[in-house]
């Protein structure tokens, strides 16, 4: 039995030890602060194609497999943990306003559907008829029934309690290059926003991209929370609603502040200025919480999973799609440490930036 150090307590990085520790390894994961940071804030939408851009075409063909991946990882999560993981199977709808809003869809829609993924457009009236709460200002959308979502935090709980009755450790506490607890083993970089300043091969590669979100309740007498999510362009500015018990978690900005975690009185502003034009029955619900995370950027958006040098593995720069590509990644972790190669797309050695 082999030892590994699995550095972030994230999605990430609780997905990848409990695969590791399935597979025998011994695992340790370091994290001062497990189960918090952008895990914590997430929306948890599970949505590779209502997120995919021209240009994205690699990032959208990860989602997909990794999406396929999500019921059976799910099925099999909550049973080791004896919790729910927090799949919620209803799909999307997404939302425009204005005419510049339905001509991007209209041209997200016909992109997909020149890569063979249709989606199916619908006029306001239609959509009203799938979701009642949304209001008049919505013009037409697209329906995205294979776009699915989970509640982050009962996901974070579950990988916990599963990752801990596999046998990982979990330690309260950071990890520092050089640490000599753990020098005869492995190491598997998963720290998020700050993985950069964990090994040199990381410098610059890895950047915090600031997104603010928030959480609403439901009210005794307000409009019903939607069942499925909720994507929309207002004015041009994206914003979305994801249903959880009891409530929505609306989001979200995105900024490049460094490491600010602030939520700001602008991006609560905008925020619930859109969410309400899209479901305008959120004005009777509680605000509940303001919160921001911040998610791991790469250079090209796509996540950099692979070896760093003989002893270091990473797993990081998963900008929004963490949550999504949880499952695939923690595969491909594991095809590592069973000496596997990892897809190129996701090789850090893209960036000419592996070692021995």
């Amino acid at each position: 039995m082999e030892d590994l150090v699995v550095v972030g307590g994230g999605v990430i990085g609780l997905s990848c030890a409990w695969r590791a520790a399935q597979a025998g390894w011994r695992v340790t994961l370091r994290d001062p602060a497990p189960a918090s940071g952008s895990s914590w804030v997430a929306g948890g939408m599970l949505a590779p194609v209502t997120e995919a851009w021209p240009g994205e075409e690699g990032l959208l063909e990860l989602g997909l497999e990794s999406l396929e991946l999500w019921p059976a990882f799910a099925e099999e999560l909550s049973a080791a943990a004896g919790q729910p993981a927090g799949l919620h199977p209803e799909g999307t709808v997404v939302a425009a306003t204005g005419s510049g809003d339905r001509a991007e869809l209209d041209a997200l829609a016909g992109h997909l559907g020149r890569l063979g993924r249709p989606v199916e457009r619908l006029s306001g009236r239609e959509l009203r008829r799938l979701e009642p709460g949304l209001g008049p200002d919505v013009r037409g959308g697209l329906s995205v029934p294979g776009d699915l979502s989970v509640d982050n935090r009962a996901l974070l709980a579950a990988l916990r309690a599963a990752a801990e009755k596999a046998g990982v450790v979990v330690e309260e506490r950071a990890w520092e290059p050089g640490d000599t607890t753990d020098a005869a083993g492995f190491v598997l970089i998963c720290a998020g926003a700050r993985s950069a300043a964990l090994h040199p091969g990381l410098a610059g590669l890895v950047r915090p991209v600031k997104g603010e979100i928030l959480r609403l309740t439901h009210r005794h007498g307000a409009f019903p929370v939607p069942t499925r999510t909720v994507r929309a362009l207002v004015d041009g500015r994206p914003v979305y609603l994801v249903p959880r018990p009891g409530g929505l978690v609306v989001g979200a900005t995105q900024s490049e502040h460094g490491f600010d975690t602030e939520p700001t009185v602008g991006g609560v502003r905008d925020l619930l200025r859109d969410a309400e034009r899209i479901l305008p029955g959120i004005a009777e619900y509680t605000l509940a919480e303001a919160a921001a995370g911040l998610r791991p950027g790469s250079p090209d958006n796509v996540p950099i999973v692979g070896r760093l040098d003989g002893r270091t593995l990473v797993a990081t720069g998963h900008s929004r799609n963490g949550i999504l590509l949880a499952p695939l990644t923690a595969r491909l972790v594991a095809g590592l440490l069973a000496g596997a190669p990892v897809p190129p797309a996701v090789d850090p050695a893209r960036f000419g930036r592996t070692g021995t």
